[in-house]
C-alpha cells in the first residue's frame, strides 16, 4: 500500500501516541498545563504551559475522535475543568486582546476546535460547573480584540463550538460574522487568501485561512458554507500541493515554520471534507513523506519537539516562539479523523505532483512561480508577490528574509538577517545595502513572473535587536524591476533599473548552500560565474549581462538546513537603459546544460538546452514574454 513511504494509519497512530505520552512528563498536578523545558516566548511561562496543553490536546482530539476512543483524551479531561478555574499550578491565564496577554486567545481556538471535534469525550464528561467556568474563560475571544490577520478565526472557532453546544448568543453570531466578513475581504483568488491586508502569503494560508473554517463547517455539518468555501480549498490544493518536495519537505518561506507537520494540514483537510484535487494516494504520500521528513531528520529531542526546522534552529523562530509552540504541529494530523476504512487509508500511495514531469505554474493572484523538475523532485518558487508589509507600515526597515527574497526552495533555507543575503539584488549607496520590503507586482504567464520595489536603505540597530537606524540614503523615484523565466532546472533573471544613478555598484546573489561544516561546502568561481556544491546539491550562478566579477560571500550563521553558508555572488555597475541578466540552477540531479542568452536593449533572448526559446521584452509599462518549443 506504501511503496515509497512504508507507513500507513498505524504509523500515524503510533507516532500521536508517542508524542502525547512524551509530554505528560511535564503535566501540572491536575493536567491543566504542560509546561515543556526551554526559554519561555514573549508571553511568559504560564502562557506557555496553556500553549502545551492546548496543542496536546488539539492532538489528542483529532486521534480520539477518528477512532471514537477515549483513551487519548483521558489526560486531558480534567484540565479542562481546573484550567479555567482559579489561580494555581493548572490555572490558565485570562484571554487578552492582540498584545500582552493576547496569546492565550490562539489557545482558545485550539482548545474549542478539539472539544468540537470530540464532543462526546470531552465537554459531554465536564460536570455544569466545569463547562460553566470554561465556558466564561472562552468568552474571553470574543470580547476582546485579535490580531489583524488569521487571529479573527480564534474567535470564530470559539463562537462555533459554544453555538454547537447549545450555548449560543448574539456574542456568538457577532463573532461568526465578523470572521466570515474578514475572510471575504482577503480573498485574492486562485484559492488563495492574503494572511490580513496586504500581501502575506505563506503557510498560514493553509493551516488557519483554510483549516479553522472549513473544518469548523465539517464538523458542525454545514453543508451551506462547505459549498462555499470547499472550491476554494480544492483550488489552494491545486498549487499548494506542488509546493511540497518529492521528500516530503515542505517549502522553506514564511514565518512559524517550527510547527513543521501543521503544513500538511490543509493537503490532508481536502481528503477528510472531500474538496481537493488529488487523489487519496497522493495525499497520503504527501502526508507521510512529510511527517517521515522531520521525523527521520531530528526534529524530536528526547520524544519532543524542538524549536526549529530540522533539531533545533534560532533563526526559524520569532519572539512568540515558546517551548509548545511546535506543536500546532498537531494540525497536520487531522487526516485522522477519517477511520481506518476511509480511501486516505487504504488506497495505495501514488508520486506527488512535484514527482513529475518538469512543471512550471503560475499562481497570479500570490505572484508565484512553482518550478519543479522530475529528475531530483525538488521544488523551487519564486517570489514576486508576498512580502508580509502591512498597508499601514512605511516602506522601511530590515527587510524579512523569510519574505523579502526572490525565490525560496525545499532544500535551501534563506541566509539570517545581516549574514550575506541569498536571491536578493542590492544596490550600494555610501556603504549600505539595499532591501527589498514591499512587493509589487507586475504580471506573470505558464513560466514566468514579475514585479517590482523600490530599495530602502536601512542603517544598522542602536542596539542589538533594535530597529534599524533612520536617515539612510534615499534614491527619490528610484525601483528595480526583476522578471524571472524557468525551465527546466533553469532559472534566467532579468532586473531593469529605473532612476538609479549610473555608477552605483549593484549585487545579485543566487541560492544559499549550507552544511555543517565549511569543509563540505566545494566552490569554484571562473570569470562570471559561481558554482557551490554539497553531496547532495548543486547550484551555479552564471552571469550573462551586465557583470563584471563574480564572487562567493560567508553566512556564518547558516540556514536552517547547515550551520554554514555560501551565496553565490555577482557583481557591477547600473548604467543607464541597461539590463542586468543572469542564469541559475538549483539541483541535487546533473544539471542540463545553461541557456544561451543574448540581449539587445531592452530585449532578451533565451535558448533552453531543449531548443525551445524564450524572447522577453521589457515596455514601458510591462514586460512581453513568449516561449516557443
Amino acid at each position: 500500500m506504501s511503496p515509497e513511504t512504508g507507513w500507513t494509519r498505524q504509523h500515524w497512530t503510533a507516532v500521536a501516541d508517542d508524542l502525547l505520552a512524551a509530554v505528560q512528563r511535564y503535566r501540572s498536578p491536575r493536567g491543566g498545563r504542560i509546561d515543556l523545558p526551554g526559554a519561555p516566548a514573549k508571553a511568559g511561562v504560564v502562557s506557555d504551559g496553556l500553549e502545551g496543553f492546548a496543542r496536546t490536546f488539539l492532538l489528542a482530539a483529532f486521534r480520539a475522535a477518528g477512532d471514537d476512543d477515549a483513551a487519548p483524551l483521558a489526560p486531558y479531561v480534567e484540565g479542562l475543568a481546573c484550567g479555567p478555574g482559579p489561580d494555581g499550578p493548572d490555572a490558565w491565564p485570562p484571554i487578552g486582546s492582540h498584545g500582552p496577554g493576547g496569546q492565550p486567545m490562539v489557545e482558545s481556538a485550539s482548545v474549542a476546535l478539539g472539544m468540537l471535534a470530540a464532543r462526546a469525550h470531552t465537554w459531554d464528561r465536564l460536570d455544569g460547573d466545569a463547562q460553566d467556568r470554561l465556558e466564561e474563560w472562552l468568552r474571553g475571544a470574543l470580547r476582546n480584540e485579535p490580531a489583524p490577520n488569521n487571529w479573527y478565526l480564534f474567535p470564530m472557532a470559539v463562537a462555533a463550538f459554544l453555538d454547537e453546544v447549545g450555548r449560543g448568543d448574539d456574542e456568538t453570531a457577532r463573532a461568526l460574522d465578523r470572521a466570515s466578513d474578514m475572510l471575504e475581504g482577503w480573498y485574492r483568488g486562485d484559492g488563495w487568501y492574503s494572511d490580513g491586508d496586504g500581501r502575506a502569503f505563506d503557510h498560514y494560508i493553509g493551516w488557519a485561512m483554510h483549516l479553522y473554517p472549513v473544518l469548523v463547517a465539517h464538523l458542525r455539518g454545514d453543508t451551506v458554507r462547505l459549498e462555499h468555501l470547499g472550491p476554494r480549498l480544492r483550488e489552494f490544493l491545486g498549487s499548494f500541493a506542488a509546493t511540497f518536495d518529492v521528500d516530503g519537505a515542505p517549502l522553506y518561506q514564511g514565518r512559524s515554520l517550527t510547527y513543521r507537520t501543521a503544513t500538511l494540514s490543509a493537503v490532508a483537510l481536502g481528503e477528510v471534507v472531500g474538496w481537493t484535487p488529488l487523489r487519496p494516494g497522493q495525499t497520503r504520500r504527501i502526508l507521510s513523506a512529510g511527517l517521515r521528513y522531520f521525523l527521520d531528520r531530528g526534529a524530536l529531542t528526547d520524544g519532543i519537539f524542538s524549536r526549529g526546522w530540522h533539531g533545533p534552529h534560532d533563526a526559524s523562530l520569532q519572539d512568540y516562539s515558546g517551548p509548545a509552540s511546535p506543536y500546532w504541529a498537531s494540525k497536520g494530523f487531522v487526516g485522522l479523523l477519517l477511520p481506518a476504512s476511509a480511501p486516505l487509508w487504504t488506497a495505495i500511495e501514488e508520486p506527488p505532483p512535484s514527482a513529475g514531469p518538469d512543471r512550471t505554474l503560475a499562481i497570479g493572484s500570490v505572484g508565484w512561480l512553482v518550478q519543479t523538475t522530475q529528475a531530483d523532485g525538488l521544488v523551487r518558487v519564486h517570489n514576486h508577490g508576498s512580502d508580509h508589509v502591512n498597508p499601514w507600515d512605511a516602506d522601511g526597515g530590515h527587510p524579512d528574509p523569510l519574505y523579502a527574497r526572490l525565490a525560496y526552495s525545499t532544500r535551501t533555507g534563506p541566509t539570517a538577517v545581516r549574514n550575506a543575503a541569498d536571491n536578493h539584488i542590492a544596490l550600494h549607496v555610501r556603504g549600505r545595502d539595499s532591501v527589498r520590503r514591499r512587493i509589487h507586482p507586475i504580471g506573470s504567464g505558464p513560466d514566468w513572473v514579475a514585479s517590482w520595489h523600490q530599495p530602502q536603505f536601512p542603517g544598522p540597530p542602536a542596539f542589538p535587536g533594535g530597529p534599524p537606524v533612520a536617515g539612510g540614503p534615499v534614491l527619490p523615484q528610484s525601483r528595480i524591476e526583476s522578471l524571472v523565466v524557468a525551465r527546466g532546472a533553469w532559472e534566467v533573471h532579468v532586473h531593469r533599473l529605473r532612476a538609479v544613478p549610473a555608477g552605483v555598484p549593484v549585487t545579485v546573489t543566487g541560492w544559499a548552500l549550507a552544511a555543517a561544516t565549511p569543509r563540505e561546502l566545494d566552490e569554484q568561481v571562473e570569470g562570471v560565474a559561481v558554482a557551490l556544491s554539497t553531496e547532495e546539491t548543486a547550484t551555479r550562478l552564471v552571469g550573462c549581462h551586465g557583470f563584471d566579477a563574480a564572487g562567493v560571500e560567508r553566512a556564518p550563521q547558516g540556514t536552517a538546513y547547515g550551520a554554514w553558508a555560501l551565496v553565490p555572488t555577482l557583481r557591477g555597475t547600473a548604467e543607464r537603459g541597461e539590463l542586468l541578466v543572469s542564469a541559475s540552477t538549483l539541483t541535487s540531479a546533473p544539471a542540463p546544460a545553461a541557456p544561451q542568452v543574448g540581449v539587445d536593449g531592452t530585449q532578451v533572448a533565451v535558448t533552453w538546452a531543449d531548443g525551445a526559446r524564450t524572447t522577453c521584452t521589457w515596455t514601458a509599462a510591462a514586460p512581453e514574454v513568449t516561449t516557443t518549443p
